[in-house]
């Protein structure tokens, strides 16, 4: 079994999601059986994922699987069918906030909040007051309409404990919040509750993971060959990994540089969320990058006996190749395209200013560009894109939208896509878009838009912050349709260097490796020794 590791999906997900969604697609086309595995507990997570075609027996949520509760009759639990114990109460909606307030009398009882964008108004959490209008308890509600978790408030208005539920509302799983000796509040520890009625105490989530991995391990055990783990959040499971009690076949997937700096590869700090996989790299089975360029640098910088694979962590799918190629002039003319982040790294006030600058010849070059803000550094992105915009006075000619689902089709009605990134793993946008024709310019910036975008066939690469540079071919395209035209269809052609074809011959050649591992192993003694119901966790990084 394959087991590809994650923190959680949402409705709106990053380039990570996406990049597995694209992988479980080509494993399910060759019958490969995996799980996506997503170790935070996320109410909703059944319902985006099967909105995303992935269906519950491709899934594993660590919450879930203690809880019992991966595969449950969904129910629709409104505000009405919860019992406070009390009579005569009055519901008071308030739809801006998406919850009801709960009163007796003049007493409130509870705050009601329900998932608000669901038209059912399915329930999503409580809130319960005592006598003197405090805070004492919020029970969560799983999607599916079932009470998953409670926290139970202090008289200093924090959490104080975390209990998880079984579908029957028996506790199985807790984590305690503490001050510690430096008087931060933060968790103290977790207790997992068994069915069979054993007890296992965690020091943090770390080794509460690694038991929820060996369990697993010993679950899909088949002897003959070894199970496959690969980490696409590393952080999640990176020790995890090195101190599995049966063996495997572990995997350290590289989303993004490994370097701070992606321009620095070989000197720069690192990666703070690769740092641990890489300085004990060799304790994995293999090492994956998205392109030959960063599987090269990770070889000569850190010299890893492990295994190095370069697979593509997106895929064309054979039905793009066989749509009608849409001609340069039968689209949006002059029109630039983005969908990424708004967010600091994606540096997307820098596409708007190549653009001004190439409006002064082109007047008519617009730009709309689709994702869901990051609020970081007080919204530090936003305001570098309005600045930008106020400064070239484009106004009407940039367009911003929300996120967007349907990408493929609005990449055949754009001509160009621009990308100024201060670094990617591979950025799975740009490969759609040449895969729709499009053409590229982008930055060279590590890793996979300098390996994506061919200089001169298929697109541009232009250096590193070379804003002018990036607004001359603008120019250079938007004044020479012979040229946009040949580079669109050179993009058609070189999108076919990820085919599910080729990117399964890279994915095969890890699978056969594994399937080489010697995975000899001796069950511990269980015969002799009593009931053995306490658990204490290996030692954690």
């Amino acid at each position: 079994m394959l087991f590809f590791i994650n923190s959680t999906f949402n409705q709106k997900n990053s380039g990570i999601e996406h990049a597995q969604l694209k992988r479980a697609s080509l494993f399910r086309e060759h019958k490969e059986a995996f799980k996506l595995v997503f170790r935070e507990w996320n109410p909703s997570i059944h319902r985006f994922l099967a909105e995303a075609g992935v269906s519950e027996s491709e899934t594993l949520c660590m919450f879930d699987y203690f809880q019992k509760t991966e595969h449950v009759e969904e129910k629709i639990l409104h505000v009405e069918d919860l019992d406070f114990g009390v009579e005569s109460l009055t519901y008071n909606k308030e739809p801006e906030q998406s919850r009801y307030l709960v009163f007796q009398g003049q007493q409130l009882i509870a705050r009601v909040r329900y998932f608000g964008e669901d038209p059912l108004e399915r329930v999503s959490a409580v809130e319960y007051f005592d006598g003197f209008g405090n805070l004492y308890r919020v029970d969560f509600y799983d999607f599916r309409g079932f009470l998953s978790l409670c926290q139970w408030y202090t008289p200093d208005n924090k959490i104080g404990t975390e209990v998880w539920l079984d579908i029957n509302g028996k506790p199985v799983l807790e984590t305690f919040n503490k001050y510690d000796g430096n008087k931060k509040y933060d968790k103290t520890g977790w207790r997992l509750l068994s069915s069979e009625g054993a007890i296992y105490n965690f020091a943090n989530i770390d080794e509460l993971t690694l038991h929820f991995l060996d369990l697993l391990n010993e679950e899909y055990w088949q002897g003959d060959k070894a199970n496959i783990f690969i980490i696409d959040r590393t952080h999640l499971a990176d020790w995890a990994l090195l101190n599995l009690e049966r063996p495997a076949y572990t995997v350290l997937h590289l989303h993004n540089s490994h370097a701070g700096n992606a321009q620095e590869p070989m000197h720069s700090v690192m990666n703070n969320f690769y740092e641990f996989g890489l300085m004990n790299s060799n304790g994995y089975d293999a090492i994956v990058s998205a392109t030959e360029k960063q599987t090269l640098d990770v070889s000569k910088r850190f010299n890893p006996q492990s295994k190095l694979f370069t697979i593509p962590v997106g895929v064309v799918p054979n039905e793009v190749f066989s749509e009608k190629r849409i001609d340069m002039k039968e689209r949006r003319v002059h029109s630039v395209l983005v969908t990424a982040r708004v967010a600091p790294e994606k540096r997307i006030d820098h596409i708007i200013r190549a653009i001004g600058i190439a409006r002064q010849t082109v007047p008519d070059i617009t730009l709309d560009f689709y994702g869901y803000v990051d609020h970081r550094d007080d919204d530090s992105a936003q305001k570098a894109i309005n600045a930008a915009i106020k400064e070239y006075h484009m106004e009407e000619a940039v367009h911003q939208f929300e996120y967007a689902n349907n990408v493929g089709e609005l990449q055949k009605d754009f001509q160009v896509y621009a990308l100024a990134s201060i670094m990617e793993g591979f950025n799975l946008s740009l490969m759609e878009a040449i895969s729709h024709g499009m053409v590229g310019v982008t930055y060279d910036v590590n890793y996979g838009p300098n390996e994506l975008i061919v200089d001169g066939e298929n697109g541009f690469v232009v250096p590193y912050e070379g804003i002018q540079e990036m607004a001359d071919r603008l120019v250079e395209l938007f004044t020479q349709e012979d040229k946009l035209q040949k580079m669109s269809t050179q993009s058609y052609e070189l999108a076919r260097r990820y085919s599910e074809e080729n990117v399964w011959k890279a994915w095969q050649a890890l699978i056969d490796d594994a399937n080489k591992k010697n995975i000899d192993y001796r069950s511990p003694i269980t015969e002799g020794i009593g009931d053995q119901r306490i658990y204490s966790a290996k030692k954690s990084k």
